[in-house]
């Protein structure tokens, strides 16, 4: 689909249970991980596409990217040791219509990808889905004691629009602590 194009709802609802191809290459800096993809995001085949969220804003506020992108341009995230996959494949129009077996499947799945690409962190976006995918109870946002198949381990905010609990200037300040952590 063309950046363009914007999708009908027609092709939104048909996007239900699709996936978004990983960016993703050996020995990235960061690799970022969202729960799964939105319908609008699978219509697309572009990783958080959806108008109104904040990925990609949050991202070039912390300094990631010296402008902001567009989600048709994330490819061009691996010329900057960054990465983007997620812990379950299909897409949802919401996060919470994915079950725990969901996302403790893709989590075991998750880590042979992390073993076998090596990035140095795994930067997870959604600290609720990472408590269940990982069966952690006591998790706070920012890096956390553990390690997944090598890498560090962040949480951070959803970028979402329908996150409220994080503005944007939030997101960057968090986001920026995990870039200072990993590119300075």
């Amino acid at each position: 689909m063309s950046e363009r194009h914007k999708p009908t709802p027609a092709e939104i609802a048909a996007a239900r249970g699709r996936r978004v191809p990983d960016i993703l290459a050996p020995g990235l800096k960061v690799l970022f991980v969202g729960i799964n993809p939105s319908l609008y995001s699978a219509a697309v085949g572009r990783h958080f596409a959806r108008p109104g969220n904040r990925f990609w804003p949050a991202l070039h506020a912390a300094g990631f990217t010296d402008r902001l992108f567009s989600p048709f341009e994330d490819r061009l995230l691996l010329e900057r040791g960054l990465g983007v996959t997620n812990i379950a494949d299909p897409a949802t129009a919401t996060a919470d219509e994915l079950t725990d077996e969901q996302l403790t499947a893709g989590a075991r799945h998750l880590a042979r990808k992390v073993r076998r690409y090596k990035p140095a962190a795994a930067a997870f976006l959604g600290i609720s889905a990472y408590r269940v995918a990982f069966a952690k109870k006591d998790v706070r946002v920012g890096p956390q004691p553990d390690r997944l198949g090598g890498a560090a381990v962040w949480v951070l905010p959803n970028p979402s629009g329908l996150n409220a609990h994080y503005q944007l200037a939030d997101l960057a300040r968090l986001y920026g602590a995990l870039r200072r952590a990993t590119l300075d």
